[in-house]
């Protein structure tokens, strides 16, 4: 199988070497360098941030090239590796080269954009209440007003979970998770959405991705 490495933001200053030593590597600084991978490799090794491994497979959903493998190698452990348990730093590395591909439940939103740790929906424009609806499935998650609300992918099916904020945090698992708002900035494994929306749904696709693990 071809393998290649990408590379992104300051872990372009920190190569990994030893396991990854001799791969293709490409610095990636936007989508054109993930679009030319996609076509090349049978796996891609994703160096950097779980908003970037995100990135990475929201290209390939796009693409619609969920067939390609995908390894992970942060260099410390992160919300994604948690969910996915998954190791970081020379031993995600060993892994990314040797490890074997499992088809992964895959959690995108209405926008095409995928999350690998989690999501938030927190109040918009300065407000400091979220104030709408939001339902998981067909089981009421909250009506009325939140501080804010998180969303994680799990490995195990139906998918995903979400939970209101506040002291007792109570998850609720479900294929999918709708909101309804006034108005809510919408948090994808940490980067904030340019503009607020009112409505936000995260579903599990159809198809999931593989994950080396």
């Amino acid at each position: 199988m071809t393998v290649a490495v990408l590379e992104f933001g300051d872990d372009r200053r920190r190569r990994q070497r030893g396991p990854l030593s001799g791969l293709p590597t490409r610095s990636v600084d936007g989508p054109a360098e993930i679009d030319a991978a996609i076509g090349g490799y049978g796996r891609l090794v994703v160096i950097g941030t779980d908003s970037d491994l995100a990135t990475v497979l929201s290209r390939l959903l796009r693409a619609d090239r969920l067939d390609v493998e995908v390894a992970y190698v942060p260099r410390r452990r992160t919300t994604a590796t948690r969910v996915y348990r998954l190791p970081a730093g020379r031993r995600a590395a060993r892994r990314a080269r040797r490890g074997s591909a499992r088809r992964t439940t895959l959690i995108r939103d209405e926008t095409g954009s995928v999350i690998v740790g989690r999501a938030r929906w927190l109040p918009a424009d300065g407000q400091q209440l979220l104030r709408g609806e939001a339902v998981v499935d067909d089981t009421p998650l909250f009506d009325g007003d939140v501080t804010g609300v998180s969303i994680e992918p799990t490995l195990a099916i139906p998918g995903l979970r979400a939970s209101r904020d506040g002291i007792w945090r109570r998850w609720i698992a479900g294929r999918a998770v709708q909101l309804g708002s006034t108005g809510v900035t919408v948090v994808r494994d940490g980067v904030a959405a340019p503009r607020s929306a009112r409505r936000s749904t995260f579903y599990r696709n159809v198809e999931g991705w593989l994950l080396v693990r």
